[in-house]
């Protein structure tokens, strides 16, 4: 009964003379509607509203939001989105009177305590990252990536430098070129290695140097690239990768979207990186969906600071010797890419995660997440092999094709009827250089029972019945739409020069 109450529409609970509140007659004198509205701009007809009393209107909504999946509520091993549980106490923090209640015009005389707390979270991501100079502003991740284009393109200009090129891999997350694309740049793919026949099949997925050889020149400006990339794989010749761009001239990117794997091991300043941003749902556990919201602070090297965006959070001394917080512009600044200080809640949040953990707390979630994902990885190779490499980071990719192919099992269906299981179904098709994609991410915070009884609903699904599984799922209230029954995903790549 909850159920189908939750999917029906609010117009079929309508009944006649049901009011949620009962309204006073209006004191507003009666203008003629032609005084107020023009003729052509009238309604023929009065819309036919839902009458509704107030508990059939709550009873409808609450009932719709348990149909939902979160990572509150079920496992969420959605690959390259990183869905990591949210904990409580840093959503209670974030919410004190005197973190939500500032109002975003407030001198930085009068909001002393929030530009300390916004001045660490500067810091700790320096240091997780290598790299110095910090912008909070940016407001989610690709707009993390669009804003350290915005700057790299600032730089060459200032220099007198016409570099027109972005080179990024096929296995890339989608922002990338689209980024570089919004930036104004000519969009370069590189092919990854690929190993042979008879070949170590360890040493396939990889950015193959050669190729990126081939691409950089004088007009390259910027290689962006995930480390760990996007196959769950580090990429182990970063260093060499970073020497070949910075020999040419040019500027390397680190997709901080992994960071969840590396954070406290390694650090992107120290293997090439120039310029990376930050998912800090991803990584420092701020809610995550529904559009937002999201931050994606950047952190660059020291000779790129002046033309970060602003206002950046300062700490000088009083001649009392009282530490003081600014709000500075840099003098080369781009401009500003969001209102205000960029989505401060969020900060908020990932500072109360770094500041619970601490340093060892941060390096010990990367370790788990990294156990987590090779442990999953081990329990389902038997039916869902992995595509490149014995070992993985915190994700892996693995591929349905031999299932598709042989028993017209597609990942679509395995990741619907994980559904009936109350599991979440992992990223499918993507990246799209691996055919039937599976792209599977655990997180640090599941348990090995969680995963075990993952890996038993797999077992289950892949031992049914192909035409049972094609109408998956079966408990939803709503089921797939019809669809063409692909027996592989399609293999494509980004056009050059989008």
């Amino acid at each position: 009964m909850r159920n189908r109450q939750a999917t029906q529409l609010l117009s079929e609970l309508s009944h006649p003379g049901r009011r949620a509140a009962e309204f006073p007659k209006s004191d507003v004198p009666d203008w003629p509607l032609e005084d107020l509205i023009p003729t052509e701009f009238q309604a023929t007809s009065t819309p036919k509203l839902p009458e509704l009393a107030e508990p059939d209107v709550i009873r409808h909504f609450v009932n719709l939001s348990t149909l939902n999946m979160s990572v509150d509520t079920h496992f969420y091993p959605l690959g390259s989105c990183t869905m990591k549980y949210n904990p409580k106490r840093h959503e209670r923090l974030s919410r004190l009177p005197g973190i939500v209640d500032i109002h975003p015009h407030q001198t930085a005389g009068n909001i002393q305590g929030m530009l300390e707390l916004l001045y660490e979270m500067q810091q700790m991501l320096a240091e997780i990252s290598g790299l110095p100079a910090v912008s909070l502003q940016p407001a989610a991740g690709a707009h993390g990536e669009l804003t350290a284009l915005f700057v790299a393109a600032a730089y060459f200009r200032d220099r007198g430098e016409h570099r027109t090129k972005v080179i990024f891999p096929a296995s890339a997350h989608g922002t990338n070129p689209a980024s570089a694309a919004m930036a104004g740049f000519e969009c370069i793919e590189l092919k990854g290695t690929v190993s042979t026949p008879g070949e170590d099949p360890s040493k396939s997925g990889f950015v193959d140097l050669e190729e990126l050889r081939r691409h950089v020149d004088d007009k390259t400006a910027v290689f962006m690239v995930t480390n760990p990339n996007t196959l769950g794989l580090f990429e182990k010749e970063i260093a060499v990768a970073a020497k070949i761009v910075h020999d040419a001239g040019g500027l390397v990117y680190i997709d901080g979207a992994n960071m969840n794997a590396i954070m406290g091991i390694t650090r992107p300043g120290d293997f090439g990186g120039d310029m990376m941003h930050y998912n800090v749902h991803k990584t420092f556990t701020g809610p995550h969906g529904a559009g937002g919201p999201g931050s994606g602070p950047i952190c660059v090297r020291e000779f790129l600071a002046d033309y970060l965006p602003g206002p950046i959070v300062s700490l000088r001394e009083t001649e009392s010797q009282e530490k003081r917080y600014d709000l500075v512009i840099p003098p080369k600044t781009i401009g500003r890419v969001r209102s205000f200080f960029g989505n401060v809640g969020i900060l908020v949040r990932g500072y109360c995660y770094l500041r619970t953990l601490g340093a060892a707390g941060v390096r010990s979630a990367a370790e788990m997440a990294i156990l987590n994902a090779n442990y999953l990885k081990e329990i389902l190779a038997d039916v869902l092999p992995s595509a490149h490499g014995k070992h993985c980071l915190h994700e892996f990719v693995a591929s349905a094709e031999k299932l598709a192919k042989e028993r017209g099992i597609t990942a679509m269906d395995i990741a619907k009827r994980l559904l009936d299981f109350g599991f979440h179904p992992p990223t499918v098709y993507f990246p799209l250089v691996v055919p039937h994609a599976m792209m599977f991410e655990p997180t640090e915070t599941e348990s090995k029972a969680t995963l075990d009884a993952f890996s038993d609903a797999i077992h289950k699904i892949v031992a049914e019945d192909a035409d049972f599984l094609h109408t998956a799922p079966h408990t939803a209230p709503v089921s797939r739409p019809e669809e063409v029954k692909a027996t592989r995903s399609p293999v494509l790549t980004w056009p050059v020069g989008t």
